[in-house]
């Protein structure tokens, strides 16, 4: 275990121990553990703005509420966004399921109060994709040099709903959403 005086738990004033796996998974990845923790220099300055994930570490350690040991803020999250995609809820559902939460759990707890929020704690692990319109019937992509086609080259079908009301903003009925791979590795 890396005691309370060695560099990785200086970074940031946080002692590293064995019972937040977040923290663990963040150190084995800066390699922070045992073996070279004394070969790394003291760190005093704060991280830079694109270093994110320390915001995350920093929800991973604050309990969800005062003298709770089992759950923090990113955990339930987590968990709860899981939950969320794994049931398919809307947003509103998730907002009433957050509400209802809250009002079990003890007062001054720290869970987020509805999908925004906790959108915005997950936030720095989205690695962004592009959306592309795409045929309702599944026969092309309207991109690179077919991006202007209003129609399916194939089926004859529109790829835009018409709507009224709203002015002349288009919606697609389909989009494909493209999640690149090279800055996932």
């Amino acid at each position: 275990m890396v005691g309370p005086t060695s560099s990785a738990s200086n970074v940031h004033g946080v002692v590293n121990d064995n019972s937040n796996p977040y923290r663990n998974m963040v150190m084995d990845v800066m390699r922070m553990n045992q073996g070279n923790v004394s070969q790394c220099p003291i760190v005093e300055e704060e991280p830079n703005a694109d270093a994110r994930f320390f915001d995350l570490l920093k929800d991973s350690d604050e309990s969800l509420w005062d003298d709770c040991t089992n759950y923090n803020k990113l955990l339930v999250v987590a968990q709860v966004f899981t939950i969320k995609s794994d049931h398919e809820l809307s947003e509103a559902g998730y907002d009433k399921f957050i509400e209802w939460t809250r009002s079990i759990l003890p007062e001054g707890n720290r869970l987020k109060e509805n999908f925004y929020a906790a959108k915005f704690i997950m936030k720095p692990l989205s690695l962004g994709y592009q959306k592309i319109d795409m045929c309702p019937n599944f026969c092309m992509l309207y991109y690179f040099e077919n991006a202007e086609l209003t129609e399916c080259m194939t089926c004859g079908h529109s790829c835009y709903k018409i709507r009224t009301g709203r002015g002349k903003t288009l919606m697609a009925y389909k989009k494909l959403r493209c999640f690149s791979i090279t800055p996932r590795l």
